[in-house]
This record gives structure tokens, sequence and C-alpha cells, in this order.
């Protein structure tokens, strides 16, 4: 029978939780540097000269990728809190996603079953709801209620360095006729990290894109679903209003977590039914298992 195995966990991070957190504040403070040398130097030659239209424009970008960075790296990307070994690892619980039957794994650092796609990262050392990946480049899991931010930071990204990229060669071709100041040096050094990092942004852009379409998510890796179809998909549409547009839902601070959500009807757990240990994906045989409905985001 074909099953759905969850890809192996990714090896623990060796370094302190000081560094990943400077690396963090590290990548702000490159975004303001930059910035700075951007506003100060080219951008303000060309609104010395009329033309507002390039600082208005890529202030309100740099605006928008700030907001957008900053709020990535304090966001709850959907933390479900420690639970309670009262449950226990040994009781079974499965539940059925659109016809697709999904056995809940039991975390053991945080004592709950886990929903599924719910992944617990060893680096964070937390379970995420709705789990994509863990960026480094913003110390953050991105999950169910983050996922938006991150969209919206890699958006916001790729147009400040276009929009950089544009403005800083602009000012070189107005400025050809003028001998070599600091203000074409600063322009070319903004200008080559902005080209540097227009091209990977667009591509990730691209791809996170296409997995958004798909219902598909980072951290399942090469894995698909092998009986021909993803039980997450509702259809591009629906995939997008679920992930950008649809309420978030409240924050999960009770002590112990079940399942989060109630949803008619509901699952039922079943004592010594042997699955293998990572979530399956079965045909149904019987009616031994009750089927739940909603979609993956109301769980």
């Amino acid at each position: 029978m074909p099953l759905l195995k969850e890809p192996p966990p990714p090896p623990q991070a060796p370094l302190p939780w000081i560094l990943p957190s400077l690396f963090a504040a590290f990548n702000v403070m490159l975004l303001v540097v930059f910035s700075g040398l951007f506003f100060a130097f080219p951008c303000r030659w060309l609104a010395q000269n009329g033309e507002w239209a390039f600082p208005i424009i890529t202030g309100l970008l740099f605006v928008l990728t700030f907001f957008s960075l900053v709020s990535l790296n304090f966001s709850d990307p959907g933390i479900l809190h420690q639970g309670s070994k009262e449950q226990g690892p040994m009781m079974v619980h499965v539940v059925w996603v659109n016809h697709r039957a999904f056995r809940l794994q039991w975390c053991q650092k945080c004592c709950f079953h886990r929903p599924p796609r719910t992944y617990h990262c060893p680096w964070c050392n937390i379970c995420v709801e709705d789990f994509d990946h863990h960026c480094n480049w913003v110390n953050n899991c991105i999950g169910h209620r983050n996922f938006r931010f991150f969209m919206l930071l890699i958006l916001s990204l790729c147009l400040y360095s276009g929009a950089v990229l544009v403005t800083c060669l602009i000012f070189l071709l107005r400025t050809t006729h003028q001998p070599f100041c600091i203000d074409r040096v600063v322009a070319i050094v903004v200008a080559v990290p902005a080209a540097g990092f227009l091209v990977p942004l667009s591509l990730l852009l691209l791809i996170q894109a296409m997995s958004v379409s798909a219902a598909e998510r980072s951290y399942e890796g090469k894995c698909r679903y092998l009986q021909g179809y993803n039980p997450f998909d509702h259809g591009c549409a629906s995939n997008w209003y679920l992930t950008i547009c649809a309420p978030l839902g409240p924050k999960y601070m009770t002590e112990a977590v079940w399942l989060q959500r109630v949803v008619e009807p509901d699952w039922v757990p079943m004592q010594n039914l042997h699955l293998p240990m990572c979530p399956s994906s079965l045909t149904p045989t019987s009616g031994s298992l009750q089927a739940r409905k909603g979609s993956p985001r109301e769980w």
C-alpha cells in the first residue's frame, strides 16, 4: 500500500541561539545601511534635479520591505504549545482529509499528537502548525500564522531591489557627463548587490507561488502523495485564499493541546491500530474511521 512518508528531520543546529539571532539582526542592519546610502546619494541627486518619483516610489517600497522583515522576525508562525503526557504516545489517533487517512504523530518533546502538516522544528524546538520551513535569514519558522508575511517580504524585496537597481542605473546614465565622484561610487556599490539579490529572490517568489497554487509545503521535499492526488489541494484559487486571505483563527495558548479546532463531525481515536510511525495515505476500507470535513486550515 502506498504510504506518504514524513521527511527526515534536518540536523540539529550546532550554533548557540545567539548567533542565528545576530545573523537575523545583521540582515536588518544590512537593509538599513544600503538603503541609507541609496537615499543619501543617488536618490538625493535625482530629487534635487526635480525627479521626485524615484525617492517616493523607492521610499514606499523600503517602508513595506522593512515592515514585513521586522514583522516576520517577531511573528508567531503557529506554535502549538506544550501538551501533557496524560494522552500518552501509545494511543493512536487517525483523521481523514478529503478521503485520505492520516495518523497523528506523537511529539516526544511537546507531548501531544501533531495534526497533519504540523512539524517539530529542531532549531526552534517548537511544533508549528502548517509548517513550511525554518528561515535562517529571519531566524524564525514559516508556518500557518506568518506565511503571508513571508510572501509579502519576498514580493516587497523583489520590487524594492528592482526599483533600487533601475534608479541607480538611471542616475549613472544621467551623470555620465560629470567627473567620477562619490555619488557614482555609492550608486555602483548599491546597484551590484541589488542586481545580485534580484534574480534569486525572483526565483524564490516563483517557486513559492507554485507551491501555494499546488498546496505543497517546502519541508515535504521530494515526498509526493503517491495515490494520485494531494488531499490538501482545493484548487488554485481556494489555495491562495486559504493561504493569504483566510482568517487565521485564535492563537494556541492552552497548556494541553489536542486537535486545535473542532469541526463536525469529530475525529474518532482508535486503540491498537497498527500503522507505521509516519503519516500514512490509506485507502478507506471500512466505516471504522470517521471522516472529518472542512479545509485543512480549519484544524
